[in-house]
């Protein structure tokens, strides 16, 4: 008999929760969304989770085996504590544990940007366009950058616990100095707040992406245009260090700026200028889930025997 799954986003102000009916569909049976309320700390966050696992089984009378839980930042594999969350009170601590002593079940972690990746190479527009895709890269592009690595269907974390952690490669030194201590970080030159600050240094105005971009597209303002052009450009730079080393199967961009419909054309057209191939057969695709990718990847956490 198929079985539920559970499935927690931990995000910096909310956290959602839900209950897949199986694995294999998107089929919910219940889900919710609380304040994460974190500027309370650390054990608020996980008396946080904690209430919202108790909702969920009240609303579905399901009692979880196990819960699969998508974190910002990740689980350093020697020291088994969180690391390069921007929720900074979760670094240095041993979350997963705290949260089985919590729960008294199972968890299963991972990276935000790898259960996008779970979600959409299981569920989503990579199992509908390329059901036989082995190894599918997860883009994250909007107010951060990163990204996750999904092979044979699970999330591939790495020795270090970085794998797929394409928003803290060097880029360009132009991006500046980035919150995680190094400086030209793929995130300081292409996520949304980036783009928008290499705006204002130029036009002497603020403006938010979607602005730019659509003053781009009617041709009335050549800043905008050179914002757009240092995205695509960027991009196709950024994008093809992962082509060369992992060559994946599929690409799936999410994030604000993942709606981009240049990203898929002029800016596929910057990445064939990098790759260490004469031609480029890697399909880009935009996501199917939506905001649902979070979570559900988060769900696809559990292992099926569980």
């Amino acid at each position: 008999m198929k079985q539920p799954i559970w499935g927690i986003d931990l995000g910096g102000t909310k956290i959602e929760g839900v209950v897949l009916a199986e694995r294999e569909s998107t089929k919910v049976l219940a889900r919710k969304r609380i304040p994460t309320e974190a500027d309370q700390g650390y054990d608020h966050i996980i008396n946080r989770i904690d209430e919202l696992i108790q909702l969920l089984k009240m609303e579905t009378q399901l009692v979880p085996k196990a819960i699969g839980i998508g974190t910002p930042g990740s689980i350093d594999p020697l020291t088994e504590t969180m690391k390069n969350s921007n929720t900074t009170c979760l670094n240095g601590r041993t979350l997963k544990q705290d949260l089985v002593e919590q729960l008294g079940i199972p968890i299963f972690m991972a990276n935000d940007a790898n259960c996008f990746a779970m979600a959409e190479a299981n569920l989503g527009v990579v199992k509908e366009a390329l059901p036989n895709a082995s190894v599918v890269f997860g883009v994250i592009m909007g107010t951060g950058t990163g990204g996750g690595v999904v092979i044979n269907g699970k999330v591939w974390n790495g020795t270090n616990g970085v794998g797929g952690e394409w928003g803290h490669n060097f880029l360009d030194e132009s991006g500046g100095a980035c919150y995680c201590g190094k400086s030209g970080c793929t995130e300081m030159v292409i996520a949304g707040p980036a783009l928008e600050r290499f705006y204002y240094q130029l036009a002497k105005e603020k403006r938010r992406m979607p602005e730019i971009l659509a003053r781009h597209q009617k041709g009335i303002d050549a800043i905008a245009t050179q914002t757009i052009n240092r995205m695509l450009t960027m991009f196709g730079k950024a994008i093809s260090v992962v082509i060369n080393i992992l060559d994946p199967d599929a690409i799936v961009i999410g994030g604000g700026l993942g709606n981009i419909d240049l990203l898929y054309a002029e800016g596929v057209e910057e990445v064939k200028k990098h790759i260490f191939n004469p031609y480029l057969r890697t399909p880009f695709l935009k996501p199917k889930l939506g905001d649902s990718a979070g979570v559900f990847g988060a769900a696809l956490l559990v292992p099926a025997t569980l």
